[in-house]
């Protein structure tokens, strides 16, 4: 089950694939911002953003394995880490034959993006599951084997997308009767609740949900609390020295246990938070190799 490893190489923008729109932009005067941080691989966070796109990473004809991820990178809904939780992930996918489909969703916070909460962020990424099957003879894709993976609070993101799957309207007719359920989700450093006390991450709750979201709205955006045993299976990592409290990814692990879902949780005593996968010698760096064999395992890569 060995892999050889997959080395991080420098890029340059124009070097990215062509990204896909996924719904037109909304009315907005407020134009999206790139940090442009990070002077040896490329390491944007992009915030603002009004139009969502979908950027497909497809491996090659004879290494294609017909599976696929959606990666929905992490930014406390206030933007997206788009390259260490988005490019990099997809191009590591590629390499054991898995097409990755990067999302840049819409920043939900009607001070710096659209006005879209609660639900442009999961709206987009329901569409752009939607999208991937509906061309998944086209990018050489098998409609069962298509899965969600996410940081931080694109963790949340996916999660979310993993547990609200019947909560999913969709305009476009093309697309509606497309399913929008992932076959499996990947979890690293996932924001997952919004009620429990000293585990919720009050800035994604804001910023998504707004800034005394009702009650009901912040369990239905709890995900723990929405799972059942319709819930797709999942993978986790998580660290003990986050700040992002690891009761996160504990609660979303017991809720699937609780509903007999397969689950596997990884955690690692130290790493942080947002390391993605760039090497940090230090044990959280196997996560990208314990996730590939469980894919595996999972009958899923």
């Amino acid at each position: 089950m060995s892999q050889p490893p997959f080395t991080l190489v420098k890029e340059r923008l124009g070097d990215l694939p062509a990204a896909i729109p996924l719904r037109t932009s909304e009315p907005t005067d407020v134009p999206e911002l790139d940090d442009g941080r990070g002077p040896d691989y490329l390491d944007r966070f992009i915030t603002q953003v009004t139009v969502a796109t979908l950027t497909p990473y497809l491996p090659a004809a004879a290494a294609a394995t017909g599976a696929a991820v959606l990666i929905c990178p992490g930014g406390g809904y206030h933007g997206v880490a788009i390259d260490k939780e988005g490019h990099d992930i997809a191009r590591w996918l590629n390499h054991f034959g898995v097409a990755g489909f990067v999302l840049k969703y819409r920043s939900p916070n009607p001070a710096a993006g659209p006005r879209c909460q609660p639900y442009g962020p999961l709206r987009d990424a329901q569409r752009a599951l939607r999208l991937i099957r509906s061309r998944a003879s086209e990018w050489r894709l098998d409609e069962g084997r298509v899965g969600i993976l996410g940081f931080s609070a694109g963790g949340h993101l996916a999660a979310s997308a993993s547990t609200l799957f019947t909560d999913s309207a969709e305009a476009e007719p093309a697309l509606a009767g497309i399913a929008c359920r992932p076959d499996f989700t990947v979890l690293i450093y996932p924001v997952v609740s919004f009620t429990a006390a000293g585990v919720l991450h009050a800035g994604s709750r804001h910023n998504l949900l707004g800034a005394q979201p009702p009650a009901e709205l912040s369990r239905h955006f709890s995900c723990e609390l929405q799972v059942t045993k319709e819930t797709p299976p999942a993978f986790l990592v998580h660290t003990g020295d986050d700040g992002l409290p690891v009761a996160n990814s504990l609660l979303y692990y017991q809720a699937l246990q609780q509903a007999g879902v397969r689950a596997e949780l990884h955690l690692f005593p130290e790493g942080g938070h947002g390391y993605g996968m760039r090497p940090a010698a230090r044990g959280i760096d196997s996560w990208p190799e314990r996730c590939r064999e469980w894919l595996l395992r999972l009958g899923k890569a």
